[in-house]
């Protein structure tokens, strides 16, 4: 989890397809798990971020994190969740429980024929504008699931054909839920030992709760390659997105696709390149494959979206690490005169003092823009952290931060001092 996340309570997860899954076929014998108990107090100056007349308080969190992984099989299943409860001492919010879960698992019902089933749980902000606090957070949860058929013409050449199905939940009334239907056909051709290229076709159709319908139908070429120390894999095509809602109906079309490069400099230091442009709408997965993205749930349901990410994963010799994000991300939001620019830098290097203690330095930056009232936002992060291994199973923690927003619009900034002590225990 990151330093200061927290999530909230899991929207109800569809058990039934997962059952379905689990009684086709029994999962390995053979499987990795662990589960940690955790146990934290945080202190900071201004709980609610705000610009004038700041309130300090402690939080204090008490949570089990498991995970589950088994080995490959026939079904498969990886599993990551945490689940507890937070406590604020002095009602700066409401004290509650807290859960994230990321779960992944595939059985082969058939020779090629499998059946699929995913489920994210995360915590969001609502308004990109305003700041991260329990408040301004909403609980986001993605369920899908599906068959997807291989079909090997011959040796060069086959065909991937999907169904899915997804739900995806907000906890807030205010927020719109939905429903999606995305079907697809692509056929790749191996051309050479290391490069395949191919088309695919898509569609998908997402209900709203409140009514709303969106289509959106997309026709890409799609690449692979691989060489000794290099990856890349992408597409390209277009799409076009329709928009149906009381008796009005609009629609957009555009050049979209993805590109993944991801080169092993030497063995020590690694650089990747992530890049993506969608038509889509605002319950897509888009936020969860890119960390630092944010759709503003306060704006238009339809959004056209453009990503790029790149940085490097650097190991020394005397065990320290470096890890260097930047990305810049664009949110169009079709349905309005509203679009919202970020870009920003993640460094955080770590580094092993004894051989039962490390410690960190995590600075972050982000700068924000607003075409619709053309104000700016500018946020920076400093985080300091050590970790000492008590036992084999015990774990103490340490960290100490500084966050500090400011902003044209005078009500949006802040700062904020905050030193956090807990405990972590392994109990499997």
């Amino acid at each position: 989890m990151a330093d200061q996340q927290r999530v909230g309570t899991p929207v109800a997860v569809k058990a039934i397809p997962v059952m379905l899954l689990a009684g086709v076929c029994s999962f390995p014998v053979f499987a990795q798990s662990e589960v940690t108990f955790g146990l934290d107090s945080r202190f900071t100056d201004n709980a609610r971020k705000a610009d004038t007349n700041e309130d300090s308080d402690f939080e204090t969190r008490a949570y089990l994190t498991a995970g589950y992984q088994t080995d490959p099989g026939r079904c498969n299943a990886d599993f990551l969740g945490t689940l507890g409860y937070s406590w604020w001492q002095d009602d700066s919010f409401d004290s509650e429980s807290f859960a994230e879960m990321d779960f992944q698992g595939d059985c082969e019902l058939a020779n090629q024929l499998y059946w699929e089933v995913d489920n994210n749980l995360r915590e969001v902000n609502q308004d990109t504008r305003q700041s991260d606090t329990p408040d301004n957070r909403t609980r986001k949860n993605v369920f899908s699931t599906g068959p997807r058929y291989l079909w090997r013409l011959n040796d060069t050449n086959w065909l991937n054909l999907s169904a899915r199905y997804a739900n995806t939940e907000y906890d807030e009334p205010e927020e719109t839920d939905s429903e999606r239907y995305t079907g697809s056909i692509a056929w790749n051709h191996l051309f050479s030992s290391t490069f395949t290229g191919g088309l695919s076709v898509s569609h998908s159709q997402t209900e709203f709760d409140y009514g709303a319908e969106v289509d959106v139908n997309s026709a890409q070429v799609t690449f692979e390659n691989r060489w000794a120390t290099t990856s890349l894999s992408g597409s390209v095509g277009v799409s076009e997105i329709e928009t149906d809602y009381a008796n009005t109906n609009q629609s957009s079309d555009g050049l979209v696709g993805q590109i993944n490069l991801t080169r092993q400099i030497n063995p020590s230091t690694e650089w990747y390149l992530n890049a993506s442009r969608e038509l889509t709408d605002r319950t897509s997965t888009l936020d969860l494959r890119f960390g630092e993205f944010e759709f503003n749930l306060r704006e238009s349901i339809t959004v056209e979206n453009s990503v790029l990410s790149t940085g490097i994963n650097k190991q020394f010799s005397d065990a320290s690490s470096l890890n260097l994000d930047l990305y810049a991300y664009r949110s169009d939001y079709l349905e309005s005169d509203e679009k919202e620019d970020k870009a920003g830098i993640n460094a955080r290097y770590s580094r092993q003092f004894s051989e039962l203690t490390t410690g960190y330095l995590a600075l972050g930056f982000d700068h924000l823009s607003y075409e619709r009232d053309d104000t700016q936002d500018e946020v920076a992060r400093l985080v300091m952290g050590a970790e000492h291994q008590a036992t084999r199973d015990l774990s103490l923690l340490a960290r100490v931060g500084h966050d500090t927003k400011s902003s044209d619009i005078s009500s949006r900034e802040y700062d904020e001092n905050w030193v956090l002590f807990g405990l972590e225990y392994r109990l499997r």
